[in-house]
């Protein structure tokens, strides 16, 4: 009767959380939270000072600018300005949860516009 494996936390050693999959987490996050495909969202990470600093640029989803009123704009989250405002302390804290790295600011750059028809705006 082979003995189960004792498991100890204090083993020595050390794990690593690629690059790839870093950026694929942030994207992920980015995309869930904008409601664009991941495939439009670009990540780039800097060392800041011994912390991750995350760049994110991608497309905003927009509701359609010819009828577009207060009502419809505050529903889908603000002005451009503000939606991505907001965002930033909510994928610093969802990216750190998710892999358990200690970034210490997010930068988003929106690049375009895309109709927000038949997608989720936050």
């Amino acid at each position: 009767m082979a003995k189960a494996a004792v498991v100890r936390a204090d083993l020595a050693g050390h794990n690593r959380i690629s690059t790839q999959a870093l950026t694929s987490t942030a994207k992920a996050a980015a995309s869930e939270y904008f409601g664009v495909p991941a495939a439009q969202v670009r990540v780039q990470w800097t060392d800041d000072h011994g912390l991750l600093a995350l760049s994110v640029s991608l497309p905003i989803a927009l509701p359609p600018l010819q009828a577009l009123t207060e009502a419809m704009l505050h529903r889908a989250g603000g002005s451009v300005w503000d939606r991505a405002h907001a965002a930033k302390p909510v994928l610093l804290e969802r990216v750190a949860e998710l892999t358990g790295s200690r970034l210490s600011r997010v930068d988003i750059r929106i690049t375009g516009a895309l109709p927000a028809e038949g997608r989720r705006v936050q």
